[in-house]
C-alpha cells in the first residue's frame, strides 16, 4: 500500500462500498470488520446469480458475514436477459435465489447490465427490459438498480439522475465525483485492502439509497487509518506521464458503441461528430494525456481524435480490426486455468482483453487469446 500513498488530497473518491462475487473467494467476517474499520466501508453489495441457472456460491456467507460486521448488504444480479420475457425470468430467478441465501427485505438488489446480450440491443430494447426486471424484482420485497459502465449509461440504455450505479475508472482518482447525480460511482476495480487478497470494486456513495435510505450507525473505529488508507488507494498504478508524446500508431479499429470523434485530444474539444457502432477508423498516431488512450484518425480536411478507453491502454471503446482467436469461459474456469490452456501468462491474457486478474470473467464471455 505504501507505493500508492497519494498524499494530501482532501478531494480523494471514497470507499464507501465494495461489490463482491465468487471471483473475491470465500470473505471472513475479520475480512468486512477490517473494511469497516480501517477503511470506512458502510456497505457491500454481493453477487446473487447470473442468467437464469447460475447461484453465485458464496452468496449467503457474503450475506452473513457483512451482517456480522455490521454493514448494510446488498445483492446484484448479471444479466444476460435480450428480451422482456427473459428479463422477467431472470428477476423471479434473482429473487429467489436472494430469498434462499439469506438477503433481507428492502435491500438493494440491481442488475448489472454489461454484457454481450445487451450490447447487440437497442437503447429502447435495453430500457424495456430493464424496466421489466426491475418492476419484477420489487415484487420480492427488494429495491431496484442498474449498475453499467460509464460508456454504456445513456448510450446503450437510459440511467436517470437520481438512479444508477455507475462504473467509470479515471486515470487520477482526485478533486471531481464523476457521477454526483446517480446513486454510485464505481471508481475503481483494484482497490486494495489490508488483510484481503487481491483487488476489490469499491464505489463512492452519492446518496443513502444503499444505506436502506437510512443515516449510516457504521463508525470506524480507527478514522486516520480511514483518513490515510482512501488516499492510498485513490492513486492508480498509472501514473501520469511528465510529457505525454504522441507515436506512431498504424492500426485499423472497429467501434464496439458509438463513440464521439473529437476536434483534439481532449473531452472538452468540440465534437466534429458521434461515430456509430461497426463504423472502421483507421488510426496513424496515439497518445495517453487526460486521463485517456487517444488515437488520431486523418480526415480529408484535417484530423479527428477519439479515445480508445482509460489511459492504462485498455480498449473500452474499439477493438482491433486484427483477426483474433476466441474462448468461450465455461463454468469453473478463471483466470489461471484460460492462461495455461493457451500458453499465456494471466496478465498477458487479462491485458489483451481490456481487464485486469481480479476483473471477473463469467460462463459464456468470450476471451481473446490469440
Amino acid at each position: 500500500m505504501a507505493a500508492l500513498f497519494l498524499g494530501m488530497n482532501a478531494n480523494a473518491a471514497r470507499m464507501d462500498m465494495v461489490d463482491v462475487s465468487n471471483n473475491n473467494g470465500y470473505m471472513s467476517t475479520a475480512e468486512y470488520v477490517s473494511m469497516r474499520n480501517e477503511f470506512g466501508v458502510k456497505a457491500v453489495t454481493v453477487k446473487i446469480s447470473e442468467g437464469g441457472t447460475y447461484k453465485d456460491p458464496y452468496a449467503a456467507s457474503n450475506i452473513a458475514n457483512v451482517q456480522a460486521a455490521g454493514l448494510y448488504i446488498n445483492g446484484y444480479h448479471f444479466a444476460r436477459y435480450a428480451t422482456k420475457a427473459q428479463a422477467i425470468a431472470e428477476a423471479d430467478f434473482a429473487g429467489q435465489t436472494a430469498k434462499a441465501a439469506g438477503l433481507p427485505v428492502g435491500a438493494v438488489l440491481a442488475t448489472d447490465v454489461e454484457a454481450e446480450e445487451q450490447n447487440n440491443q437497442s437503447k429502447a430494447t435495453n430500457d424495456r427490459n430493464n424496466a421489466a426486471f426491475m418492476k419484477e424484482i420489487q415484487k420480492f420485497g427488494y429495491r431496484a438498480d442498474i449498475y453499467t459502465s460509464g460508456s454504456w449509461a445513456n448510450n446503450k440504455m437510459t440511467v436517470k439522475g437520481g438512479t444508477g450505479w455507475i462504473a467509470a475508472y479515471p486515470y487520477v482518482v482526485s478533486g471531481k465525483n464523476w457521477y454526483s447525480t446517480n446513486h454510485a460511482w464505481q471508481w475503481s476495480s483494484t482497490a486494495k485492502f489490508r488483510i484481503s487478497y487481491g483487488g476489490f470494486d469499491v464505489s463512492q456513495l452519492n446518496s443513502d439509497y444503499y444505506t436502506a435510505g437510512q443515516k449510516s450507525t457504521v463508525k470506524p473505529t480507527n478514522k486516520a487509518a480511514v483518513k490515510a488508507n482512501n488516499r492510498k488507494a485513490n492513486k492508480h498504478i498509472y501514473r501520469p506521464s511528465a510529457s505525454a508524446k504522441w507515436v506512431k500508431e498504424s492500426k485499423t479499429y472497429t467501434l464496439k458503441t458509438a463513440v464521439k470523434l473529437h476536434a483534439g485530444a481532449s473531452t472538452s474539444s468540440s465534437v466534429i461528430t458521434i461515430l456509430p457502432a461497426g463504423t472502421t477508423v483507421k488510426t496513424d498516431q496515439a497518445i495517453i494525456q487526460g486521463g485517456y488512450r487517444w488515437v488520431r484518425q486523418p480526415r480529408f480536411n484535417g484530423y479527428g481524435y477519439l479515445a480508445t478507453g482509460p489511459a492504462n491502454n485498455t480498449l473500452e471503446y474499439v477493438k482491433s480490426g486484427a483477426t483474433h482467436t476466441y474462448y468461450t469461459v465455461k463454468y469453473g474456469d478463471s483466470w489461471w486455468t484460460i492462461a495455461q490452456r493457451n500458453g499465456l501468462s494471466m496478465t498477458t491474457l487479462a491485458s489483451q482483453n481490456g481487464k485486469s486478474i481480479y476483473t471477473t470473467i463469467y460462463p459464456s464471455q468470450r476471451l481473446v487469446v490469440r
